[in-house]
């Protein structure tokens, strides 16, 4: 229960162009009564013959994809006609998510007990050998988006040869059905974009055409990108019929302030751009950061769209509609949430990064892996490799993986009002380190790495997660080429940068820590240990 059957199997059906039913709700049509009645009149084994009549009826059915109730595989008679008439897809989800997922839901009389938890736990350890019995096909649901487990399905039912292509239908991720891009969804209602992923975009005149709206075009570039990729993109885009005007900022992440964000407003305002200016971000997280907010001031919002240069921006800062600039005095602390009208990923961009810059960007996939799917994280490790070696498969794979994960916890919580906080695993400690050596000393993806390592060993020292875990972690931050030492600013100044943090609250310094590997909570802890994790961290 609560692994998304119902929710999975109607896109699924969608997609293959199948009726969709699901066994619980034709079982409250049979009968007239919900499911909860039924097992308080009748009780559970009255309720499983019913399920195992309906079960019998509907595999014997053509065209159709069915969702099971969780218990369905209790009756013998039903594993083996979903076995022999059926592809039986088990979708696999943690107890921690089920509990998440179920926990507002009054229609699951099995869980109406006092300790939810146990009886999960029970109710895994009886049926997992049987759905194991009756699966042709097992998919680990962690918590990725819907789109993601369907497309995960569809490729393996090819792969495995269970049905003949998919004639008719077109690949999700993908914008054409003969295109190599990845397309993934931000859905966010009217607010919703695509982040396309793939080669050589920055001179692809028509698809450039069919992302960047309007006519009027400011690209806000900075003095390392420009030489690079700065001609390329203005001649695409007016190849496409667009007047291009370009803005080029001085590099750097300390120059992500105010004096900085007045050259864009100087150019806009100079060329008498109007709302339906659209701003391009071509360049790496300052830059996506800056124009983003100045699009969301200047006129009070203008479009703007994102093309990101880096790795790190590509995995994260892109994705999501948080801009800003930094203070003096706190990382990030002025700005606004913005979304932008399409994210646009050229894996090109990646031959020309410095190894570090690389480096920083693969500590964001790490904390993707390590918050929400500890089968990712497993993929990163051994595939680390790969992608410090530039390996176009294995970058595409990373950056969609991220982006499919960040997208999905954007829709859940756009303005982090609570799940969405826990991207910041290891940023507490991060911004503690950019802030104390002077932005730019670090770069921000480096501060990070070293931020996640801290944080792997606080929640070593909670007993969230054990000694093997910890040292994963350090382990594939440092394979990564980005530091696991801290530098040592002295306690009373970790405290004090820490304390400036949009995550803290009454004056408590908040963490995002593992409990365990794939799933993550923020929490205060008690300053001692908070103390002791930094003394174990710091370069002596």
């Amino acid at each position: 229960m609560g692994s998304g059957k119902t929710t999975v199997g109607r896109a699924l059906a969608k997609k293959l162009n199948k009726r969709f039913i699901d066994s619980d709700h034709e079982i409250e049509a049979r009968t007239g009564v919900s499911i909860p009645v039924i097992f308080e009149i009748e009780g559970e084994a009255s309720f499983r013959q019913r399920e195992a009549d309906v079960i019998r009826d509907l595999t014997s059915q053509e065209n159709i994809v069915l969702a099971t109730g969780g218990g369905a595989v209790l009756n013998a008679e039903s594993r083996k006609f979903l076995h022999e008439r059926g592809t039986v897809i088990y979708l696999r989800a943690g107890i921690h998510s089920i509990l998440q997922r179920t926990r507002n839901d009054k229609n699951r009389p099995l869980l109406r007990t006092s300790d939810p938890r146990k009886k999960l736990e029970e109710l895994e350890s009886q049926r997992d050998p049987l759905y194991k019995e009756v699966a042709h096909l097992v998919i680990e649901t962690g918590r990725p988006n819907v789109q993601f487990l369907v497309q995960s399905i569809l490729d393996k039912l090819i792969q495995d040869k269970l049905i003949d292509g998919l004639s008719g239908t077109k690949p999700i991720m993908s914008a054409e059905s003969n295109s190599p891009n990845k397309v993934l969804n931000v859905d966010l209602g009217e607010r919703s974009y695509p982040i396309s992923i793939g080669a050589s975009l920055l001179s692809d005149v028509h698809f450039l055409q069919s992302q960047v709206k309007g006519r009027h075009v400011l690209i806000v570039t900075n003095t390392v990108v420009a030489p690079l990729y700065l001609a390329t993109l203005e001649t695409s885009l007016r190849a496409a019929g667009k007047q291009v005007i370009s803005v080029v900022l001085p590099d750097g992440e300390e120059q992500k302030n105010w004096a900085a964000l007045m050259l864009i407003f100087d150019a806009l305002l100079e060329n008498k751009c109007d709302r339906k200016t659209t701003l391009v971000a071509l360049g790496g997280g300052v830059i996506g950061d800056m124009t983003g907010f100045a699009a969301s001031a200047y006129m009070r919002g203008v479009p703007f769209v994102q093309i990101p240069t880096t790795l790190l921006s590509q995995v994260d800062s892109s994705v999501g509609g948080k801009t800003g600039i930094n203070h003096p005095l706190g990382k990030n602390m002025i700005g606004a949430f913005y979304q932008p009208q399409a994210v646009i990923a050229d894996i090109s961009t990646l031959q020309s990064l410095p190894d570090n810059e690389l480096s920083a960007g693969l500590a964001e996939v790490i904390k993707h892996g390590a918050i929400i799917d500890p089968v990712f994280f497993d993929w990163i490790e051994a595939n680390m490799s790969a992608l410090r070696a530039k390996d176009s498969n294995a970058l595409t794979h990373a950056i969609l993986r991220s982006c499919e994960i960040k997208a999905d916890i954007v829709r859940q919580d756009e303005r982090e009002g609570g799940l969405r906080a826990i991207l910041n695993f290891g940023h507490t400690f991060g911004h503690a380190i950019e802030s104390g050596l002077g932005y730019g000393k670090w770069l921000h993806g480096e501060a990070v790495g070293c931020g996640m390592v801290m944080a792997a060993e606080l929640s070593c020292r909670l007993g969230y997660i054990d000694y093997v875990c910890k040292t994963r972690i350090k382990q594939v931050v440092e394979a990564a080429g980005l530091p696991t030492l801290a530098p040592d600013l002295g306690e009373d100044r970790w405290l004090e940068l820490m304390e400036v943090d949009k995550k803290n609250e009454g004056g408590k310094i908040k963490f995002i820590l593992l409990k365990p590997l794939g799933q993550a909570v923020i929490t205060s802890v008690p300053k001692e240990i908070l103390l002791e994790t930094i003394r174990s961290c710091i370069a002596h």
